[in-house]
């Protein structure tokens, strides 16, 4: 059984896989404007308790790694590695861009997922689906055309345009963005639906497994979330610092 948490946005997401069966056993959501602080762990303990399952018997934890909001990484990052230092078990790192983009598996184009990072900047990447075939089996595997980074809506539109290919954007910086986006792209493009446009556990459990079984987890120890730039914080610090001199 592998946890699964996402919360760095405004979305509070948890879920538990079950590895073996490829079955996702328990999932809860929140998508309101509550602290991660308040809600995580009641998410985690009401999946355990609804479920019956023993947490003991949870063999990973998988988690958004970041980008995204400093304090929403903090609190998942802080839970994932108390529940897996508990547990003496693996965290599994997921790149949070990846996971929005993974939302949207089998997408034929681009997917883009925009992130609102404030300043007018995004954190985002871009992805495509390239369908296998198997013994007859067909299925598809995410390429990355885009890392996730930290850039100006400007620059995502442009590299977009380049590209010539149709498009879906997700992510909570589509109400932020949209109305630049629909006045500056010159390529056919849409948007997720409802239930698919924000984080989700269970897209990080999927990615998750993937690595699980290749085992690719650290030690809880070991794990720190990737924020690709500075906060607030730092940015002010370091402006008083240079202001100073």
């Amino acid at each position: 059984m592998i946890l699964c948490i996402d919360s760095s946005g405004l979305t509070a997401s948890t879920a538990i896989i079950d590895e073996e069966n490829d079955v996702a056993v328990a999932e809860y959501t929140v998508n309101l404007k509550k602290t991660h602080s308040e809600t995580l762990l009641p998410m985690i303990d009401e999946m355990y308790r609804l479920t019956g399952l023993n947490k003991k018997d949870t063999t990973a934890v998988a988690i958004a790694a970041g980008p995204g909001s400093f304090t929403g990484l903090r609190i998942g990052g802080a839970t994932a590695k108390g529940i897996a230092s508990a547990l003496n078990i693996p965290v599994i790192p997921i790149p949070t861009v990846d996971g929005l983009a993974y939302n949207c598996y089998g997408h034929d184009g681009y997917v883009c997922p925009i992130m609102d990072a404030r300043r007018n900047q995004t954190y985002t990447g871009i992805y495509s689906f390239r369908k296998t075939l198997n013994d007859n089996v067909y299925g598809y595997e995410m390429e990355t055309e885009l890392s996730q980074c930290a850039v100006d809506i400007g620059e995502v539109i442009s590299r977009i345009n380049k590209l010539g290919k149709p498009v879906v954007f997700l992510g909570d910086g589509v109400p932020v963005f949209r109305r630049t986006l629909d006045d500056e792209l010159t390529v056919a493009h849409t948007y997720a639906p409802m239930g698919l446009n924000r984080q989700n556990a269970v897209s990080i459990g999927r990615l998750g497994v993937k690595l699980y079984r290749e085992g690719k987890g650290v030690s809880a120890a070991s794990f720190a979330p990737e924020y690709l730039r500075q906060s607030q914080a730092e940015r002010e610090l370091k402006e008083g610092e240079k202001s100073n001199d």
